[in-house]
């Protein structure tokens, strides 16, 4: 089983800026969910596409099972999807061993960013940079799957 271990931040300032060491274009659209996983086709600047699996829990984890597949077919299931398409720009900033990939919302969201950071255990420590606002892990209302349900 794929399993995903993530934090989630608001930002408190734009200092990170100057950390980032690359960045990309995601589109993302939710095309089924219902209360226990959802099922998302995500594009990556143009050139790559996949297609995501995963379970709705509270907390840190959750399964996730994720695969590539053709940018054709993910424009053509992004047809099919429920409710916007997320729009956003990643920005990785390195952490150590580990990298804050922090999401620049455009479109309907604009003006929205978010800083996440995956880790390799539920009680992995990671510095916490002062650029760094409040956390909402497990706030329902910042996660892409609710942002997609409703206008910016």
């Amino acid at each position: 089983m794929g399993l995903e271990i993530e934090r989630k931040f608001l930002l408190a300032d734009d200092r990170w800026r100057g950390e980032t060491v690359a960045a990309k274009r995601l589109r993302q659209a939710y095309l089924a969910q219902n209360g226990r996983m959802v099922t998302r086709v995500r594009t990556i600047d143009g050139t790559r596409a996949f297609l995501t699996l995963k379970s709705v829990e509270p907390g840190i984890s959750r399964a996730e099972y994720e695969y590539e597949i053709p940018v054709a077919d993910a424009e053509e299931l992004m047809e099919l999807r429920q409710g916007l398409v997320i729009e956003k720009t990643r920005h990785i900033v390195p952490a150590g061993d580990l990298a804050w990939e922090i999401d620049e919302f455009s479109g309907a969201h604009a003006g929205l960013v978010t800083a996440e950071i995956e880790l390799p255990s539920e009680d992995a420590a990671f510095a916490r940079p002062p650029w760094l606002g409040r956390e909402v892990t497990g706030e329902r209302a910042y996660t892409n799957a609710a942002l997609a349900q409703v206008e910016g």
